[in-house]
């Protein structure tokens, strides 16, 4: 019988648990607790045994690998079976950013995967088909797919709930066109504002990271794989930092976070390992993090993936056969992207350096995810058929709440918003660009960055901040423009080893061309003659992002210059920040009359910026990451110290609003034992002030004496509330004695002692607090079982 009849036959009636659970009709709180989430059951594994039994060894490692769609395809698209028959005769697991490496819309994407599933099905021994992953960080890297803000900003929102509903979207979008898992979300916990890649993160707060990648998860798998797309947490562990200390208590309490909660109460099973080294070994052949922490310890059932080219870097090995041995024997089940050493592995298990019950491990867990998105079901849904809509309306919606939300205001001595008639001069480089509103891993920005090709603003969809401004000018003002000043004049960045190494090959002199006059003097004047000056300044996906190393945080180029060039003018100065981290401003922001951090907005940015700017909506953004007033390539964390940190310029947790809030009437359970799984607490908000606005109040926790195993202050607990002027709300959290319990040499422990409970604003803006009491006995667990809080609101 043709194999892929026998799937046919078997799976029929398939019924998978290896989904993320449907948590709709539980109890609020439940939705956060750990829970058994396998990938399959028994009646999966007896088909899984049956596909391995009938597999010959090259097919089973074939399974192991990955490559690029396009290597199969001619210049028209169609697919190249003469290639096929060379490159893939026993088939394969995997193609890479099969959306994000084409110039093809979605329908021709489409049609090409289709062909290769197609294909593989009818023509290899096995007939299983593979699995197409892309990065969705900021929704699905591909053609005219909607770019909702990138992580760093959508972190600042503090919308858990918002964030589920993008990712929802997003594997619609991804189904669409054959791909059913991603590479994403990035959840390292970063706290040096140099790095890089700080943009893909959500910052420097591991409760802050951990929560945001559980929605990012939960939505994405909404419904079950299935009808979702597979999540992959990456990277694992401490790529941003944290994996070479001592301090093993903040590698299992923080660091891990993110990742711990990913698998344990959203039911992600992929797993991406970083390109560093981890106490000297790299992680894609770290033994103690893929098996030692993450099996062992967190109990992980699902797949590890390397990063790309990763394995290629196992500088301790002579050869590719070798570095393959390396990395499976240490636990990495797939080599992304490629065949390079992976297609030895036969060879390998021959001489006896791979045992054979590792190899079928590693194959056994693709082929559980396989069968879990439903590439084993009696008629497999590849990709949609017909017409396909990307963007959609309710798309650009969610990318306009989230970019509205995202926006952090960070300085406004009553300027904004503009109201009133007032003579508008817009300048600087991110005024009118795309490249302001696109991080990086974006469609535009991959193909810009790596291809070297520029694919432009497809379907005029990105709008640009002057384009808003323009849109939706309130009656009696005028905007003029003149961008003034480009972002760099001269390299400012260089290739960091270690990282992806396509990256080597790159021209140095990377700038974004522009296609409009540059003139200082006109925009000079054009500002002296104006009411109001906005300065968009900032980065672009070319000066931060992977392997893109810039040697200052101040703004780029001749910006600053220009910035005080427009305060000499003596017009008041609203300086807009566009970029994927932090930039040290100082004594800049002093002299400015407003500031605003607009991050990468996404495609909905413009829009998004002018609604904030002209008061048709309030900014309620809060950092997710310490503003440093100087220079700081170090790590930096708001936990470090219950003392402010006096280098810090704007702290974690802070944001302004166009209205006030009060705190008051703060009420915390007085006592509760160790073992005992809630306590309560409460307080009232009201919106002072004379516009509707949303507050993010937060929730952190103290030790009361240096003697207790605690970090000075962190957070536990956030939610967004609404208010209109006047209008005060109850707010409730159920909190855990888990969440003031440490880790412990291998265990989870949970000791008596009085606590400090603390509601702010921000981490240095605290506005009440109130202390509780653990009694009983000290209470050891092997993992925590809660990891998070949950709000409620009540109106009053």
């Amino acid at each position: 019988m043709k194999y892929n009849k026998l799937i046919a036959l078997a799976c029929g009636a398939l019924i998978l648990a290896g989904c993320a659970s449907d948590n709709k009709s539980a109890s609020v709180f439940f939705r956060h607790k750990a829970q058994e989430i396998p990938l399959s059951n028994e009646f999966t594994e007896k088909i899984i045994d049956n596909i391995y039994q009938r597999m010959s060894m090259d097919e089973r490692a074939a399974q192991l690998q990955s490559m690029y769609l396009s290597e199969l395809f001619d210049k028209n698209n169609q697919l190249d079976t003469i290639r096929c028959y060379e490159l893939i005769p026993n088939g394969i697991g995997h193609f890479a950013q099969y959306a994000s490496n084409s110039l093809d819309g979605p329908e021709e994407l489409r049609d090409m995967v289709k062909q290769v599933q197609e294909w593989l099905v009818k023509n290899t021994p096995t007939g299983i088909p593979a699995l197409f992953h892309e990065e969705v960080i900021t929704g699905i890297a591909a053609k005219e797919a909607t770019v909702y803000p990138q992580q760093i900003g959508l972190a600042c929102s503090f919308n858990t709930d918002l964030a589920a509903e993008k990712t929802r979207q997003t594997a619609i979008s991804m189904r669409k066109i054959g791909g059913m898992l991603s590479l994403s979300p990035m959840v390292d916990v970063i706290r040096n504002p140099y790095f890089n890649r700080l943009e893909e993160s959500y910052g420097e707060d591991a409760y802050l990271s951990a929560a945001m990648g559980s929605a990012f998860v939960e939505g994405l798998q909404d419904g079950g794989m299935k009808s979702g797309v597979a999540a992959c947490s990456k990277h694992f562990l401490g790529y941003g930092g944290g994996c070479n200390t001592d301090r093993r208590k903040e590698l299992f309490e923080e660091i891990l976070l993110p990742h711990e909660t990913m698998i344990r109460t959203k039911g992600s099973k992929v797993i991406m390992t970083g390109y560093h080294y981890f106490h000297g070994v790299k992680a894609v052949a770290n033994k103690y993090l893929m098996q030692d922490i993450l099996r062992n310890y967190l109990g992980f059932d699902g797949i590890t993936v390397s990063d790309y080219g990763s394995i290629n870097q196992i500088d301790t090995e002579e050869d590719a056969l070798h570095r393959g041995v390396a990395a499976i024997n240490a636990g990495n089940d797939v080599e992304f992207q490629n065949r390079d050493n992976y297609q030895y592995l036969p060879e390998a298990i021959k001489q006896g350096l791979v045992s054979e019950a590792t190899f079928e491990g590693a194959v056994k867990r693709v082929l559980r995810l396989k069968a879990a998105v439903g590439l084993f079901d009696k008629n497999p849904t590849f990709c949609a058929e017909g017409d396909i809509e990307f963007d959609t309306a309710e798309e650009r919606q969610t990318a306009y709440e989230l970019a509205t939300q995202s926006v952090v205001l960070l300085k406004n001595d009553n300027i904004l918003p503009i109201e009133h008639p007032r003579k508008i001069a817009l300048v600087g480089p991110n005024a009118n660009t795309m490249w302001a509103m696109l991080g990086d891993y974006t469609y535009q920005g991959l193909h810009y960055f790596w291809r070297g090709i520029n694919t432009g603003n497809t379907n005029n969809q990105i709008i640009t901040l002057k384009e808003g401004l323009e849109k939706k000018l309130p009656d009696g003002c005028t905007l003029n423009y003149s961008c003034g000043v480009d972002w760099v004049d001269k390299t400012e960045t260089s290739i960091s080893k270690g990282g992806d190494d396509r990256a080597i090959w790159l021209d140095k002199n990377r700038h974004i061309a522009r296609d409009e006059k540059i003139d200082a003097k006109e925009a000079l004047s054009l500002a002296a003659n104006s009411d109001i000056i906005i300065a968009a300044m900032g980065e672009n996906t070319l000066l931060c992002g992977e392997n893109r190393d810039r040697g200052s945080l101040r703004l780029p180029g001749k910006q600053e210059e220009f910035v005080r060039q427009l305060i000499v003018t003596g017009k008041p100065v609203v300086l807009v920040m566009f970029g994927g981290r932090a930039q040290v401003i100082g004594d800049l922001a002093d002299k400015c009359a407003a500031v605003i951090q607009a991050w990468y907005p996404g495609e909905e940015g413009g829009n998004a910026l002018a609604d904030i700017i002209y008061g048709n909506v309030a900014p309620s953004g809060k950092l997710s990451v310490s503003y440093p007033k100087v220079e700081l390539n170090e790590n930096i964390c708001y936990n470090y110290s219950s003392t402010p940190d006096e280098r810090i310029q704007y702290h974690f947790g802070y944001g302004l609003n166009y209205t006030t809030f009060d705190y008051s009437d703060l009420v915390v359970d007085k006592s509760v034992f160790t073992t005992d799984e809630l306590f309560n607490i409460s307080f009232n908000v009201t919106n002072t002030g004379s516009r509707e606005g949303d507050e993010i109040v937060q929730i952190y926790i103290s030790p009361t004496s240096a003697s207790q195993p605690l970090k000075p202050i962190k957070l536990a607990g956030f939610g967004r509330v609404s208010l209109k002027p006047g209008e005060t709300k109850k707010i409730d959290f159920i909190m855990s004695p888990q969440q003031l319990g440490y880790y412990n040499d291998g265990i989870w422990a949970i000791e008596k002692g009085d606590f400090i409970i603390k509601v702010g604003a921000a981490s240095n803006d605290i506005r009440l607090t109130d202390s509780i009491c653990l009694i009983g006995d000290a209470h050891t667990m092997p993992l925590r079982t809660v990891y998070f809080s949950e709000m409620k609101t009540i109106d009053n």
